[in-house]
């Protein structure tokens, strides 16, 4: 087996532990029993933002490489910018907290906690018997890697691993080096802003508040994940504290335009005249 192949086997096979005890804990065995009897109906109704979601992430796959070349030779070149405006912030971080217990913690929070992150909600909202709130959640997903993309196109930065090398330690990859071939598979050392990982966790965050009636044990887990993806971000000296500022930005309006894109009326459980739903809120809070 490639070393490759063992990271990713083992964070698939963690997630997947994860999934199922977190599916047993927070939906229940008696509400997954009863919801598996229409899965298949759901997915059916949720197949547009599926599709949406996939076609991003296709496009982010296969032309990621042409765009670093375009955001290199044009995009704005903020690394001196960024680091004017917030100086030795996360250095400090590091200098201030760093201990082997958090480094474990965070390390672990930023590779398995972040894909449980992301996976779950898929499972959970799958589970109720309208899918609105499933492809509110998948919009939002393909809103916040389409938009990251175009602004990792439009803004060329290094993060403060590369450009503070004697005050930022990469921690994640220096106690974790296999991390590294999975990390170089994904993403490149100048897509840091915006921070995609705040921003998609804190999506995450931000849709457990809004359905905390529906799954009010997920919340208070969400919301813990998500901000410690957050600090985790700077703390293992990944992204600059402005890469997260804006990914909390681009978090909070992926989720409202989310919330317009995707009317609650065209549910088939819903009818148009009862559309049984909240009404889109005009500026979402993960509470945090």
């Amino acid at each position: 087996m490639t070393p490759l192949l063992s990271v990713l086997t083992a964070v698939l096979a963690r997630v997947g532990a994860l999934l199922a005890v977190a599916s047993v804990a927070v939906i229940g065995p008696a509400r997954l029993r009863e919801a598996w009897g229409g899965v298949r109906e759901r997915i059916w109704d949720a197949r547009r933002a599926v599709a949406v979601l996939c076609a991003v992430l296709l496009v982010s796959a296969v032309g990621r490489g042409s765009l670093q070349v375009v955001s290199e030779l044009f995009g704005l070149q903020a690394t001196a910018l960024i680091y004017t405006l917030e100086g030795g912030f996360v250095a400090w971080i590091q200098a201030t907290f760093a201990t082997p217990a958090l480094t474990a913690y965070f390390s672990w929070v930023y590779v398995y906690g972040y894909a449980f992150l992301l996976a779950f909600p898929v499972v959970v909202y799958l589970a109720l018997p309208r899918t609105t709130t499933l492809r509110r959640v998948l919009v939002a997903y393909a809103l916040n890697y389409g938009i990251g993309l175009a602004l990792y196109t439009a803004v060329f930065a290094h993060g403060p691993r590369n450009v503070m090398p004697d005050m930022v330690t990469p921690l994640l990859f220096t106690n974790h080096p296999n991390v590294t071939l999975l990390a170089s598979e994904v993403n490149v050392n100048t897509n840091v802003f915006p921070s995609l990982h705040t921003s998609l966790a804190v999506t995450v965050g931000t849709f457990a508040v809004l359905t905390r009636d529906e799954y009010p044990r997920w919340t208070p887990v969400a919301v813990w994940l998500s901000l410690s993806v957050v600090v985790a971000t700077m703390y293992l000296g990944i992204h600059w504290l402005t890469d997260v500022v804006a990914g909390f930005a681009l978090a909070f309006g992926s989720v409202a335009l989310a919330y317009r894109t995707v009317d609650p009326r065209s549910d088939p459980g819903v009818s148009h005249e009862d559309p049984g739903d909240e009404p889109p809120p005009s500026e979402p809070n993960a509470g945090d």
